[in-house]
C-alpha cells in the first residue's frame, strides 16, 4: 500500500495552510511544545513568559515561518505600536540629529516610527500627513517643524491622537519640548561682554525659525540688559554660506570684535572670511557659535558654543508621547525645555 501523504509539515519546514495561508499561533505552539495562550503572550510581548519558554517560541516562530499580524494585534490591543514624525527640512543639522534621537529612543521602547515630510507646513500638507499617518495606523505623532507657519491660525491639528510637538511655539494644547535656546543665546553674548568686548554682532538665522528668532531676541535682551549697543543683525539661513557672505562685510568693519552665529555651520563660514580677509581669531575678533556639533571642536581655532543635546530633545518628547499613549487622555500645554551648555574653545578670546 502506498504511503499515505503527510498532513502537516515536518519539524522545520514552514507550515502551509488550506488556501495557501502561512502558518499560524496553532502550528507555532505545536513545534514549540507549548500552549497556544503561550504563544499569544510571546507573540504580543507580554512579560509574563520566563525566558526560556519565550526563546523557544521565538526559535519556533523562525523554523515554521510564522510572522505576527501586526494589524491583528493592534485591533486586539488597541496598540500598534508605531509613532509617526512629521518633520520640515529634514537636511537641516538641528532637525536630523533630533530625528536621529527619536528614532534611538523609539526603537528602545520596542516602537516602530513612520517617517511624513513636508515641504511646507501648510494646512494642506499637514492635515494630509496626519492622513497618511492614520492609514499607517500609528498611536501617535511627533511634529518636528520649526517654521512659524505650525502657529498659523488656520492650521489645525488633528484631534483624537497623542501629539507632541518639538522646537515649537508653546501655543498648542499638546506637550512642547524644545533646547533653552534663549538661555544658551544668552550665555554666549555674556561670555563675549565678560572677556571685554564692548558690544556683539550676530550672525542669525531665517526669521521663519523659532530657535532662530529666540536666539536674537535673546542677544538683544542681553545687550540691552548690559547698556550695549545692540549692532545691526546679519541675517544667514543656516548655512556657510551664508556666514562667509556676511563674516566678508563683518571683517571690513574694524569695530567688529565679537560677533555670536546662530548656528556652528554659520560660523565656519564666518571664520573663513575671517581669515581671508587677514583678521586673526581670536585677536582681532572673537567667535561663538551654537549647536556643539561633531566638527566644532576641529574647526580652526576650536569653536566656542553652545551645546544642545538633540539626544535629549528626543528621548524627552518621546517619553511625553509614551505617557500620553499609556494614559489615553491629552497632556494638554506642557512645555518641556532641555538645558543647554557654553562650550569655550580657542576661537574666543579678549578683545585687541
Amino acid at each position: 500500500m502506498a504511503p499515505s501523504p503527510r498532513t502537516t509539515p515536518p519539524t522545520g519546514e514552514p507550515a502551509r495552510r488550506a488556501g495557501g495561508r502561512g502558518p499560524s499561533m496553532a502550528d507555532v505552539a505545536r513545534e514549540a511544545g507549548v500552549s497556544g495562550q503561550t504563544v499569544s503572550r510571546v507573540a504580543n510581548g507580554r512579560a509574563n513568559v520566563d525566558d526560556a519558554t519565550r526563546e523557544r517560541v521565538l526559535a519556533a516562530m523562525r523554523r515554521v515561518g510564522y510572522r505576527p499580524n501586526s494589524a491583528a494585534r493592534a485591533l486586539r490591543n488597541g496598540r500598534f505600536r508605531s509613532i509617526g514624525v512629521i518633520i520640515s527640512a529634514l537636511s537641516a543639522f538641528g532637525n536630523s540629529r533630533t530625528l536621529d534621537a527619536v528614532a534611538s529612543a523609539v526603537a528602545a521602547e520596542g516602537f516602530s516610527i513612520s517617517l511624513m515630510p513636508v515641504a511646507m507646513p501648510t494646512q494642506g500638507e499637514v492635515t494630509g500627513a496626519f492622513s497618511r499617518l492614520n492609514e499607517q495606523a500609528v498611536d501617535g505623532v511627533i511634529i518636528l517643524i520649526e517654521q512659524h507657519q505650525l502657529d498659523a491660525s488656520e492650521i489645525e491639528l488633528p484631534r483624537g491622537l497623542p501629539v507632541v510637538v518639538i522646537d515649537s511655539g508653546a501655543r498648542r494644547d499638546h506637550p512642547v519640548v524644545d533646547t533653552d535656546q534663549a538661555g544658551g543665546a544668552a550665555s554666549a553674548t555674556r561670555h563675549l561682554l565678560d572677556a571685554g568686548h564692548r558690544t556683539v554682532w550676530h550672525i542669525a538665522g531665517p526669521p521663519e525659525s523659532y530657535a532662530a528668532e529666540r536666539r536674537r531676541h535673546s542677544w538683544q535682551a542681553t545687550l540691552e540688559r548690559a547698556g550695549r549697543r545692540v549692532p545691526p543683525v546679519r541675517t544667514g539661513d543656516w548655512s556657510p554660506e551664508s556666514g562667509y557672505r556676511h563674516g566678508l562685510r563683518l571683517a571690513a568693519d574694524p569695530a567688529v570684535t565679537a560677533v555670536f552665529a546662530a548656528n556652528d555651520q554659520m560660523a565656519l563660514g564666518l571664520l573663513r572670511a575671517l581669515h581671508e580677509t587677514g583678521r586673526d581669531v581670536p585677536g582681532d575678533v572673537s567667535v561663538v557659535g551654537f549647536d556643539d556639533m561633531a566638527e566644532a571642536a576641529q574647526f580652526w581655532p576650536p569653536l566656542t558654543t553652545v551645546r544642545q543635546s538633540f539626544d535629549e530633545v528626543g528621548r524627552r518628547a518621546v517619553t511625553a508621547l509614551l505617557a500620553e499613549i499609556a494614559t489615553g487622555s491629552p497632556a494638554g500645554t506642557v512645555a518641556i525645555t532641555v538645558p543647554t551648555e557654553l562650550v569655550v574653545r580657542a576661537s574666543t578670546g579678549p578683545p585687541p
